[in-house]
């Protein structure tokens, strides 16, 4: 048998490497075209579903700078890469939780010298300067305590402010937001990863500053929101019952008359006042930050973001909230293939398929106007001195 010479070894990891079901020209998008020149008059970017598909890409790329780390992948043959340099962009930073030195995430630059040599002379319209890409769950054995026990953090509290992640995350978002403007500045992720980008995109808001934002299958199931969905519900069952019984004492009919009408008059100025709010605060830019959410209706991971507001509390009766029928918005495309299985319906590699055909809605969620409602509410003690580009 002859002997498998240096070369012969290196011809095999490339095929290998080749028939990997992670690599690009494998799993990857089909007829999507790298940037030309035609860019510099019509911008592919300005295309929703271009945008869409780099942008899970970029995402895909951080599962596999891990899984390079794992398998101590070397540069020569790197599966991550191949997801992000066909569109011109380079990686300028990984994100690592130090419980486990795993990456996380990373920032992705606009590569002007890659542009430069295909004659690309300046960043097509639309397209960020930076993008930060925060990857989900790996249920790999280096990875999955930690990815795990975020996972609880928001299936006990709804809140991931506690993770290392989430600090980690909006110190670069903070940074690279500085650095470029954050309008020239997107945050984007997958599952856990989703759930990270929207609430460090939130915290960044609430002081002024509005990055686009895509979170594809984020987590909406929480043992908060139930508990919170429960209360409410037995709230409302409880007025309805007590609205079933007459009032107390007929005799005091006629006081009761003239304080209906003096809380009438209260209730008016209340009525009045939020809307007094909203006037003021018009053109703060309450309305700037509107993330871009990605949901299969058979995920039941991200699914409930796709319940319908319903009836509402009147806010205008809760002091110091502006009225957010119209204020809190997303933009929510929505996958329904009927039955599916989970992962399939959970998967990133979804949202670059050929055939993907979405549904966009606005403004009709009850769970997008829970997560977001904090951005409109103003302080309580001088509600009027709201500071000018904060909401």
């Amino acid at each position: 048998m002859a002997k498998r010479t240096a070369e012969d070894i290196t011809k095999e990891a490339a095929v290998e490497e080749e028939a990997h079901p992670y690599a690009f020209h494998v799993s990857g998008p089909r007829n999507v075209p790298s940037p030309n020149w035609r860019d510099l008059i019509s911008s592919s970017w300005k295309d929703e579903n271009y945008r869409r598909t780099v942008i899970a890409c970029f995402i895909q790329g951080v599962y596999l700078l891990e899984l390079d780390r794992q398998e101590s992948r070397s540069e020569e043959n790197a599966l991550a890469p191949k997801w992000w340099l066909p569109f011109k962009y380079k990686l300028s930073q990984t994100l690592i939780d130090e419980r486990d030195g795993s990456i996380f995430g990373a920032i992705l630059e606009w590569d002007r010298s890659a542009a430069m040599a295909d004659f690309i002379l300046m960043r097509p319209c639309g397209a960020p300067k930076a993008v930060l890409a925060l990857r989900g769950t790996l249920l790999k054995s280096p990875t999955i305590r930690r990815d795990i026990e975020d996972d609880l953090r928001f299936l006990t509290w709804e809140s991931l402010k506690g993770s290392v992640r989430f600090n980690l995350a909006l110190e670069a978002l903070k940074l690279v937001a500085a650095r470029y403007g954050s309008s020239n500045v997107c945050i984007a992720g997958h599952s856990l990863g989703a759930g990270f980008a929207l609430q460090v995109g939130k915290a960044l808001a609430k002081e002024g500053m509005y990055v686009d934002a895509h979170l594809f299958n984020p987590p909406s199931v929480s043992l908060a929101m139930s508990l919170r969905n429960i209360g409410e519900k037995a709230g409302f069952v409880w007025k309805r019952v007590k609205s079933m019984f007459p009032s107390a004492a007929q005799d005091q009919s006629g006081r009761n008359a003239e304080a209906d009408t003096t809380m009438g008059s209260v209730l008016g100025l209340k009525n009045w006042m939020p809307n007094l709010y909203r006037n003021k605060t018009s053109n703060i830019g309450l309305q700037k930050w509107v993330p871009h959410l990605y949901v299969n209706n058979s995920d039941y991971i991200c699914c409930y973001y796709t319940d319908p507001a319903g009836t509402e509390p009147n806010v205008t009766e809760k002091e110091n909230v502006i009225p957010t029928n119209e204020q809190v918005a997303a933009k929510m495309f929505v996958m329904s293939k009927g039955k599916q299985r989970f992962l399939e319906a959970h998967g990133l590699e979804q949202w670059w398929s050929d055939d993907l055909e979405l549904q966009l809605a606005l403004n009709s969620s009850k769970l997008i106007s829970k997560q977001l409602k904090s951005l409109y509410s103003l302080p309580g003690s001088s509600p009027t001195t709201t500071p000018q580009g904060k909401p």
